[in-house]
């Protein structure tokens, strides 16, 4: 029995006359059958927000509850793919409407007709539980998608086999108390259900995103939260851009929620091009983008976010390592307000939703390291812009944003403005997981790694504190001890922190690059400590080669890392045996 509608209130509307109506079940709303989903119930009548452009809806129209829930298409085909908020292909939409979308046209998720060659990896009669792997699917050159038993589904294999099928075909046959159940490469999951696992494992293996100032001074661990908040034109998204392209995750997923269409475009047509730093295979080999941009409908965005979470634990189920970029959260929020308003509710700080912390919290707690239902164990990061008003992070997005995550990249308009980049702000930035990531630094890179890490930190905080008082009394007033901290930090800031994006060399560095440049800065620091304390000057110790050299680190391939340190060390080594040249000057 279909209802009607009675009241419509942008893209919230009313309706009546539903047989027994169910939260969160999706419904066909009018004539172009608009997707909807049912979010408040009072009496008998349902609250629905549609997923799609209601101009031209009328009241009396009818509804029509499918009696499920808003779910997403899981199986081969995701990767390099690029959906809207609601997993509906936009290339295919493209072709159904044109570059714009229009109302009531759907698309399949997933392409039904193109063959897949499955190969099994159990044999008939065997006993399969929950999560266990049946076989796979090379379904890109970086990425073998492994078709796993549902979560809620066991038993013994009454048959299985290998070859090619189609998304719909039947793959195995699993028998459960008399109950046989068919298994297909492809199943639903409802986006505001966690899929299960074993157990959430502790942090200690850090994303390695090739960013210096993120790896070295603050960085994230597989299964970790961050966010990035900063004002307009701060680099939020470029920072965003960077941790999909070059971070060592699995998989990527990329949610632009209610960002501008052109930064989407950006991605579409630079990732195509862009290789794979391990690999040398492109990038979108093992990416998938969710585009809900800000002219797209905000109850889409408002989806994005669940889309893509849901995306990223089915990966993570077979055992990879995800990691998935919001960008921006703020722009969620802000849709969670528009529909919080429509739906008449009372509204919390700067009109948010009350729930607004309850929502952003669940958001950031679907991250972890998990120990799956199959024994192995995969991992989900969660990384999110914020785009805080004015660039004021009191505000409450911002503020419920930190209290969820462990690592805090501030950017600086500041830093920004003085073409400073990343512009992650190393005073104000912070990571919960130092500790707890310092042994897999000592076993996989070096055991004075910490160390090294905390004196770099050390010099800096200290050139801050150095800088008040040049202030005050001028820069010739302070002692050569201080002057010498200035030059170091400007070591640090500009030879080390200071990456260009757009460099093809300077814009990824491997850990063990950053290791040497950061000994070589330390050894900079300690040779001419000495020679200050020896009476020298900073200004005698200007040495241009070495300064020019220590700078031009960061543009020399990883190749040739290693020759360059040998090389860079030794003329260091070389300024305690020459004598400083009286007002020597860089």
């Amino acid at each position: 029995m279909s209802g009607k509608i009675t009241r419509i209130s942008g893209a919230v509307i009313s309706a009546e006359g539903l047989e027994d109506p169910k939260m969160n079940n999706i419904v066909n709303v009018g004539e172009k059958k608009l997707i909807g989903e049912i979010v408040k119930i009072i009496g008998d009548q349902a609250i629905i927000q549609v997923y799609e452009e209601v101009s031209g809806l009328r009241v009396g129209e009818p509804v029509e509850d499918t009696g499920s829930r808003l779910s997403v298409e899981l199986g081969p085909g995701l990767i390099g793919s690029i959906f809207d908020g609601i997993q509906r292909p936009l290339d295919k939409l493209l072709q159904k409407s044109g570059d714009f979308i229009q109302s009531g046209i759907n698309a399949e998720p997933l392409d039904r007709k193109k063959k897949w060659h499955f190969l099994a990896k159990v044999k008939q009669g065997a006993q399969l539980e929950e999560g266990q792997e049946i076989g796979e699917v090379q379904e890109t050159s970086l990425v073998k998608h492994k078709i796993l038993v549902p979560p809620g589904i066991s038993g013994k294999v009454l048959n299985v086999k290998s070859g090619d099928f189609t998304l719909d075909d039947t793959i195995a046959v699993v028998e459960n108390n008399g109950k046989k159940t068919e298994i297909k490469m492809v199943q639903k999951w409802p986006v505001r259900q966690a899929r299960p696992v074993k157990e959430k494992l502790p942090p200690v293996i850090p994303l390695i995103t090739g960013q210096r100032v993120i790896d070295t001074f603050f960085p994230v661990a597989k299964g970790g939260t961050a966010s990035i908040p900063g004002p307009f034109g701060s680099g939020k998204t470029v920072v965003s851009h960077q941790l999909a392209r070059w971070s060592d995750a699995d998989i990527i997923v990329y949610v632009g929620a209610g960002e501008r269409g052109n930064e989407m475009t950006e991605i579409l047509t630079s990732f195509p091009d862009l290789k794979d730093p391990k690999t040398g295979e492109p990038l979108m080999d093992r990416t998938i983008l969710i585009a809900n941009t800000s002219n797209m409908p905000v109850t889409g965005r408002e989806a994005s976010i669940y889309t893509g979470v849901t995306i990223a634990e089915y990966f993570r189920d077979m055992g990879y390592s995800v990691a998935l970029m919001a960008d921006s959260t703020s722009r969620w929020a802000e849709a969670l307000r528009e529909i919080s308003q429509r739906l008449e509710e009372m509204p919390g700080e700067e009109g948010y939703p009350a729930y607004l912390s309850k929502r952003i919290s669940e958001f950031y707690e679907m991250a972890g390291r998990c120990r799956l239902l199959n024994g192995k164990i995969g991992s989900i990061t969660l990384i999110g812009a914020v785009s805080p008003p004015g660039g004021d992070i009191s505000e409450p997005v911002s503020q419920n944003t930190l209290r969820a995550t462990r690592v805090f990249w501030a950017l600086d308009a500041s830093l920004a403005n003085s073409r400073h980049f990343p512009a992650i702000n190393w005073l104000n930035s912070y990571s919960l997981y130092l500790e707890q990531l310092d042994g897999w630094y000592r076993e996989n890179i070096a055991d004075d790694w910490p160390g090294l890490r905390d004196g770099m930190i050390a010099l800096l905080q200290r050139e801050a504190e150095i800088n008040e008082i040049v202030q005050l009394v001028g820069y010739d007033a302070i002692s050569e001890k201080d002057k010498l901290v200035l030059d170091i930090a400007k070591a640090i800031r500009e030879a080390f922190l200071q990456q260009n994006a757009f460099d093809e060399v300077d814009t990824f560095s491997s850990i063990k690059k950053q290791y040497l440049m950061l000994k070589a800065i330390q050894r900079l620091n300690d040779v001419e400590s000495s020679l200050v304390e020896g009476g020298a000057t900073v200004e005698q110790l200007q040495s241009t080669d070495v300064k020019q050299r220590l700078f031009r680190f960061k543009f020399v391939k990883e190749e040739e890392v290693e020759s360059y340190s040998k090389e860079l060390m030794k003329l260091i080594d070389g300024l305690s045996k020459s004598k400083p040249k009286e007002g020597a000057r860089t």
